[in-house]
C-alpha cells in the first residue's frame, strides 16, 4: 500500500513538472483572476472545472485588444470584408468605403481604415459619419492635430452625432493636444447627457489632475454603482474603463 501511495505521489509530482501542465494551470489561473475582476461569478465557478478556454473564446475575446473602450458599433468578420472589396470592385460607392474602413477599425488595423475613409471621402466629403470616424481612427494613430478639424466639424454640425461618442474622441483629442480646461468642459456636457464610463472616468482623472478629488470621487462611484446593475454586454463593452474607475478608486480611498 505504501508504495502504491509513494507511486501517486511520484506521478502527481511528474505531471506539476511538465512544461504543459505548467502552461495549463498558469492560463486557468489568469481567467479567473479575469473573471473574478469582472464578477462574471458562473464562469468563475467554470474555470474551476478547467473550461478557461470557453471563458476566453466566449468573454474574453469579445472586444478588440488594441480597441477595448473605444469600439464602433457592429460585429464585422472576414467574409463581410470580402463582401465590401467586391461590392467596391463593381459600384465604387462612398458608403462601402466607409463600411470597410469600420471593419478594419474593430480589426485594429487602422492604417486600413484610415485609407478606407479617405477613400470614401474623396467620392463624398461631406458625409458626417465618414469624417467622425476618421477622425476617430486618426487619433487612435496618435495624430490629434490631424483629427482635430474632421471632429470639431462634426460636432459643430451635429453635437449628439454617434450617440455623443464624436463628442468623446473630440474630448480625447483635446487631452491629446494638451489644452485640457476645453476637454473638461466637453466631458461635461457628455456627462450632463449620458452616463458612458469612458466619459465620467475620462473626466475624473481630469477633476484629480486638478487637485479636486471629491468631483472625481462623485464620478467614479456613479461609475462603479452603474456597473453592478448594467447588462452583461455593457459590462464587456465597458469593462476597460471600469477598471480604470477601481484604480482610481482606489487612489482616492
Amino acid at each position: 500500500m505504501l508504495g502504491s501511495l509513494l507511486d501517486t505521489l511520484g506521478h502527481i509530482q511528474y505531471l506539476w513538472s511538465s512544461p504543459l501542465v505548467l502552461a495549463f494551470t498558469a492560463f486557468q489561473i489568469w481567467m479567473l483572476v479575469d473573471a473574478i475582476r469582472q464578477r462574471e461569478w458562473l464562469w468563475v465557478l467554470l474555470i474551476l472545472f478547467g473550461l478557461g478556454f470557453w471563458y476566453y473564446f466566449y468573454v474574453y475575446r469579445s472586444s478588440p485588444t488594441a480597441l477595448r473602450g473605444f469600439e464602433l458599433p457592429g460585429a464585422q468578420n472576414r467574409r463581410r470584408i470580402k463582401e465590401l472589396q467586391a461590392q467596391i470592385h463593381h459600384l465604387d460607392k462612398p458608403h462601402h468605403y466607409y463600411q470597410l474602413g469600420d471593419v478594419y477599425f474593430r480589426q485594429s488595423k487602422l492604417e486600413r481604415a484610415e485609407a478606407a475613409y479617405r477613400a470614401a471621402l474623396e467620392r463624398d466629403p461631406q458625409d458626417i459619419d465618414t469624417r467622425a470616424h476618421l477622425g476617430a481612427c486618426l487619433l487612435r494613430q496618435k495624430k490629434p492635430a490631424d483629427a482635430r478639424p474632421l471632429l470639431e466639424g462634426v460636432v459643430a454640425e451635429n453635437p449628439r452625432h454617434d450617440y455623443g461618442y464624436s463628442l468623446m474622441a473630440l474630448a480625447e483629442d483635446l487631452k491629446a493636444l494638451g489644452e485640457t480646461d476645453a476637454a473638461k468642459k466637453i466631458w461635461l456636457q457628455v456627462t450632463e447627457n449620458h452616463s458612458y464610463p469612458r466619459a465620467k472616468v475620462q473626466l475624473a482623472e481630469l477633476h484629480l489632475a486638478a487637485g479636486h478629488p471629491e468631483l472625481a470621487r462623485a464620478e467614479i462611484d456613479e461609475v462603479l454603482a452603474d456597473d453592478v446593475h448594467a447588462p452583461g454586454f455593457q459590462r464587456k463593452r465597458d469593462r476597460v474603463w471600469v477598471r480604470r474607475a477601481r484604480a482610481l478608486r482606489r487612489k482616492l480611498s
